[in-house]
């Protein structure tokens, strides 16, 4: 009778362990982020090399403090593939990532494929907006757009242990590995 005593309580803990686990990924953690009226969709110009707030609205967004890979952002924009291409960087190899299904307006699988289709484009949003991490911006062909945050190449190199390539920014003191 003690083992099935032991084993329920073994049980019961871990399905209380696992929804606690779940509920945290999934929602705990998140964040909406409120919009400020301007610059919470920045998209980096040829030009100037610098971010650059754009025109949007129906903007929404959620972050969480516990990792910069978290942002996710849905907008519409007036502006045109064509003229933000002539306008803004495009972004090398943007892999848009997975965000919680109850962020509706954010599906990274229908992002991915209008991107490899051609019916969106990536743009740098901002380079290294935490070290190591880019924000990327897509907008498709109808307005509608998407930001997410993503590992570039200086934070592949260093998140798996290895030294920084060349051309990559100092590391921060606060940085594990750090010197």
């Amino acid at each position: 009778m003690n083992g099935k005593v032991v084993g329920v309580v073994l049980v019961v803990s871990g399905l209380i362990a696992g929804g606690a686990m779940y509920y945290l990924q999934v929602y705990g953690y998140y964040h909406a982020v409120e919009p400020a009226g301007v610059g919470d969709v920045q998209v980096t110009a040829i030009a100037s090399g610098k971010p650059e707030a754009i025109r949007y609205e129906n903007f929404k967004a959620i972050d969480a403090e516990s990792s910069p890979l978290r942002y996710r952002a849905c907008f519409d924009t007036p502006m045109s593939q064509a003229m933000m291409t002539e306008t803004y960087q495009i972004y090398g190899d943007p892999v848009p990532l997975v965000g919680p299904s109850w962020f509706s307006c954010y599906d990274a699988k229908a992002i991915g494929e209008a991107l490899e289709a051609g019916g969106a484009v990536a743009y740098l949003g901002t380079k290294n907006i935490h070290w190591g991490v880019d924000r990327v911006v897509a907008v498709t062909r109808d307005g509608h757009g998407y930001v997410w945050q993503q590992i570039n190449a200086c934070g592949e190199e260093v998140f798996a242990g290895r030294d920084a390539p060349e051309g990559c920014p100092p590391l921060p003191q606060n940085m594990v590995g750090s010197e």
